[in-house]
C-alpha cells in the first residue's frame, strides 16, 4: 500500500460519508471495500485519475416511490418502495427484492452496492442493484401480499425490462410474492417477458435449483475454502443461523457432503440438534406450515430449543451465518474461533462486523466474505435469464453442475486476486480486488458516464 493511495481512498470514503448521510449500513459496505483497493489504486493509478471508485461508489439512479394499498378490514395502508440501480457497466441491473420493516434507503443501498462486485465476482454479464419496501409481509393473508405487490409493481414496472433491470427476491420475497409481481408486470406491459423477473415458479420460466441455489453456493463455498487447506466438510461440525431459504438449502447441501449441522434459528431464538438437524422435519416446518424452529424441538426428542440468546453460542467447526447484516460481532467471533471454528461461509449480506472479520483473519479462520459465498443465488437467476432468452430449461443435474462449477470459480478468482495484491489467502481482499477491477475496466471502456 502506498501512503498516496490510502489517502486517495480516505478522501473517497469522507466523501461518500458527506454525501450519504445517516446510512450507516451503506457506509460499512464501502469502508469494507475501500480498504482493500489501495494496492489496486497503487498498480493502477488511472482508476484514481478518472475517480473510478467515486464513480462506482454512487448509484447510477435511485427510485423511491410510494406503495398505497388495502388490508383485509379496508384500511389504508401505505408503504414506501425503493429500486437502486447502482450499476450496468457489466450488464442490466440484477438483485433482489427485499420486504421488511427494517428497510430503508442505506439498507437497499448496501445491498445494491454489494450486488454490484457480487455479480461481478460470478463472472455472468449482469450488474447490480437492489430494491424493496417496508411492508412486512408476515402475518399478512395472501390477499394483502397481493395487493400490496400489485401496488408495488404497478409504479416499479417502469423502470424493469429483461436487458435493463431484472428483480429477484430477497427477504420477504419468495415464490409468492414473485408470482403476484410478474403476473401484474405481464397485466400492464402485455408481453411475456419472463427475463424480466428470476425466481420464478418452474411451471412459468423459472429454474431448478434457483430455490436451493444461495445455500447450495454458500456450502460449496465452504467446501472450496476447506479443500484449499486439504480438507473438506465431512465429518465436521457445522452451525447455520436463519430458517429460511438459505439457511435450510444450506443444512441439505452440508448434510449431503458428509457434515452434521447442530443449529439453526429464527427471531424467536434458536434450536439445537446434536444428532443432526433432520432435514425433512425442519423443511415441513418451515417450508410447508411456515412454523417457528421451536416446533421442530416439539418433534425431534434429540433437540431442544433457547429461547432468545445466539445461535453462535453453540460451538461448530464451519460457520454459515444466514440470517441478516451484522448478526456476528467480534465478541461471537472470539467465541466461535475458541469453540474450534475453522471455516466462516457467509450465507446472508454482510452478517459479520469488520471487527468480527477482523478476530477470524488473526485466528486464521478460512472466512468467505458474502459477495462471493452467498453470489450462487444471482449467479443461478443468470442462468434462469439464459433459459429464458433461449426459451429452454434445463435438468436439475445439469444447473447445480453448472452453479458448482461458478463457486469454484469464484474462489480461484478471489484466491487469485489476493496472491496477485500481496495478500495470499485473503479472500476479503481477492473478492473486492477482482470484483473492482472487472467492474473498471467496463466502466473504462465506456467512458466517462
Amino acid at each position: 500500500m502506498t501512503t498516496d493511495a490510502g489517502a486517495t481512498i480516505e478522501a473517497i470514503y469522507a466523501d461518500v460519508l458527506r454525501r450519504n448521510p445517516a446510512e450507516r449500513e451503506f457506509h460499512q459496505a464501502v469502508r469494507e471495500v475501500l480498504g482493500s483497493l489501495a494496492p489496486v489504486l497503487a498498480r493502477h493509478p488511472e482508476y484514481a485519475e478518472l475517480k473510478t471508485v467515486e464513480r462506482i461508489c454512487e448509484p447510477e439512479r435511485q427510485i423511491i416511490f410510494r406503495v398505497p394499498w388495502t388490508d383485509d378490514r379496508g384500511e389504508v395502508q401505505i408503504d414506501r418502495g425503493f429500486r437502486v440501480e447502482f450499476n450496468s457497466a457489466l450488464g442490466p441491473y440484477k438483485g433482489g427484492l427485499r420486504f421488511h420493516p427494517s428497510v430503508y434507503l442505506g439498507i437497499v443501498k448496501f445491498l445494491g452496492f454489494e450486488q454490484v462486485f457480487k455479480n461481478a465476482l460470478t463472472g455472468m454479464p449482469i450488474g447490480g442493484g437492489k430494491g424493496g419496501s417496508d411492508f412486512d409481509p408476515k402475518g399478512r393473508s395472501d390477499a394483502e401480499v397481493m395487493r400490496f405487490c400489485q401496488s408495488f409493481m404497478t409504479e416499479l414496472y417502469r423502470h424493469l425490462g429483461e436487458h435493463t433491470d431484472v428483480p429477484a427476491g430477497d427477504i420477504g420475497v419468495g415464490g409468492r410474492e414473485i408470482g403476484y409481481l410478474f403476473g401484474q408486470y405481464k397485466r400492464i406491459t402485455n408481453r411475456y417477458e419472463s427475463g424480466v423477473l428470476t425466481g420464478k415458479g418452474l411451471t412459468w420460466g423459472g429454474a431448478r435449483v434457483r430455490t436451493e441455489a444461495t445455500g447450495y453456493g454458500a456450502a460449496f463455498f465452504a467446501s472450496e475454502m476447506l479443500a484449499a487447506r486439504g480438507t473438506s466438510l465431512e465429518g465436521r461440525t457445522v452451525v447455520v443461523s436463519g430458517s429460511g431459504n438459505v439457511a435450510l438449502y444450506a443444512v441439505e447441501k452440508v448434510t449431503q457432503r458428509g457434515g452434521r449441522v447442530l443449529a439453526c434459528s429464527d427471531s424467536n431464538g434458536y434450536v439445537v440438534d446434536e444428532a443432526g438437524l433432520d432435514l425433512q422435519v425442519l423443511k415441513q416446518v418451515k417450508e410447508v406450515e411456515r412454523g417457528r424452529v421451536s416446533d421442530y424441538a416439539a418433534r425431534v426428542p434429540t433437540a431442544r430449543h433457547v429461547a432468545g440468546g445466539s445461535v453462535w453460542d453453540v460451538p461448530c467447526e464451519v460457520a454459515i451465518p444466514s440470517a441478516t447484516q451484522n448478526e456476528i460481532d467480534a465478541a461471537r467471533a472470539a467465541a466461535l474461533v475458541r469453540g474450534g471454528c475453522v471455516a466462516v461461509s457467509e450465507g446472508a449480506n454482510m452478517p459479520c462486523t469488520p471487527e468480527a472479520v477482523a478476530v477470524f483473519q488473526d485466528a486464521g479462520v478460512a472466512f468467505g466474505p458474502g459477495k462471493a459465498a452467498n453470489a450462487g443465488g444471482v449467479a443461478t437467476s443468470a442462468l434462469e435469464m439464459q433459459q429464458n432468452a433461449s426459451r429452454d430449461s434445463w435438468s436439475f443435474e445439469h444447473t447445480e453442475a453448472r452453479l458448482q462449477q461458478i463457486m469454484h470459480d469464484i474462489h480461484a478468482r478471489c484466491a487469485e486476486a489476493a496472491e496477485e495484491y500481496g495478500a495470499p489467502g485473503d479472500l476479503v481482499l481477492g473478492a473486492n480486488a477482482a470484483g473492482f477491477i472487472r467492474v473498471a475496466e467496463a466502466m473504462h471502456a465506456h467512458g466517462i458516464v
